[in-house]
């Protein structure tokens, strides 16, 4: 008769062991994971954060304070209403060196800067037309173009071309002066 072989007395325990350390490590991962996606998914900040900083941005004149303040009793911010104020306190000579310091001309032309890059659409006529089409006033369309590019794409050109990461790399006063340099030079 065969001899019935001895179970090692450690493998059950070591067995529940592994599958509570498992779920011990794999709770806190998966909350990890869920907040991070989460976060980033909200663009790094809340919308109402977001109203704060662009009022307080705006509020440099009488005219653009009380368009800031209707924006906000009306508790919902207007994107042409902030981005039209924004716009307004840009200065176009800075926005030069911004276009330059940002490397806007390795990809679109713009007689004002003396570019000639061909990757992208002329920003001599292309904005102006593509706001009309987008329903938009030119200083916000711009700024939505530098923000977020894949918004509305010029036709004739691929979608995800133009870099999505402007908005992040350039400061408030330097998008509002890029912006109110492209519109200085459509005009």
């Amino acid at each position: 008769m065969a001899k019935a072989k001895r179970r090692n007395p450690w493998v059950v325990p070591g067995e529940v062991f592994v599958w509570v350390l498992f779920t011990l490590l794999l709770l806190p991962a998966a909350f990890a994971g869920w907040a991070v996606g989460h976060y980033t998914s909200l663009g790094g900040e809340s919308s109402s954060s977001k109203t704060v900083i662009v009022s307080v941005t705006t509020t440099v004149s009488a005219a653009t304070t009380t368009a800031a303040a209707t924006t906000t009793a009306a508790a919902t911010t207007s994107a042409a209403t902030t981005t039209t104020a924004a716009a307004a306190t840009g200065d176009a000579a800075k926005g030069k060196a911004v276009f330059a310091s940002a490397g806007c001309s390795s990809c679109h032309t713009f007689q004002p800067a003396g570019a000639t890059g061909t990757v992208g659409p002329d920003l001599d006529t292309r904005p102006q037309q593509d706001a009309q089409k987008a329903n938009m006033p030119l200083a916000d369309f711009l700024r939505q173009s530098i923000v977020d590019p894949n918004a509305f794409v010029a036709s004739g050109y691929p979608k995800g071309i133009m870099p999505t990461t402007f908005g992040q790399q350039l400061s408030t006063s330097q998008l509002a002066d890029l912006v109110a340099f492209l519109a200085a030079g459509e005009k």
